[in-house]
């Protein structure tokens, strides 16, 4: 079983039941993960936050919107990858997740070469 993507689901749900605030859960995210599913996770977590006065206004939004969360934190709970349309729809508008990278040599490159916008 893949337990970076079973961490993420627990993060997911965390938030969902207001255990962890978003911040603090993609702070314990996977470093420099490569796995498109857990990207998208990441991407659904950013949205979820930003979405937050739109939430408050609209109950059919915000129930929508848990039952995806939900949805990506059962699919990686079960090992399995995301629905390729909700990996690609987040592709379009990102090259990667900004997930925190590892602390060290390896993850400050990283972490500044994406600042400086190269690969």
């Amino acid at each position: 079983m893949n337990t970076e993507r079973t961490l993420v689901a627990e993060l997911i749900r965390k938030v969902l039941i207001s255990q962890l605030c978003v911040r603090e859960a993609i702070n314990q995210f996977p470093r420099d993960t490569e796995d498109e599913s857990i990207q998208a996770a990441y991407h659904a977590l950013v949205h979820y936050e930003a979405d937050e006065d739109l939430r408050k206004r609209d109950e059919l939004y915000r129930e929508e919107q848990d039952d995806y969360l939900e949805f990506i934190s059962y699919t990686l709970e079960s090992g399995e990858n995301l629905p390729e349309n909700i990996i690609k729809n987040y592709n379009k508008y990102y090259t990667s997740a900004n997930i925190p990278h590892k602390e060290n040599t390896r993850g400050f490159l990283k972490g500044f070469f994406r600042f400086l916008n190269i690969k």
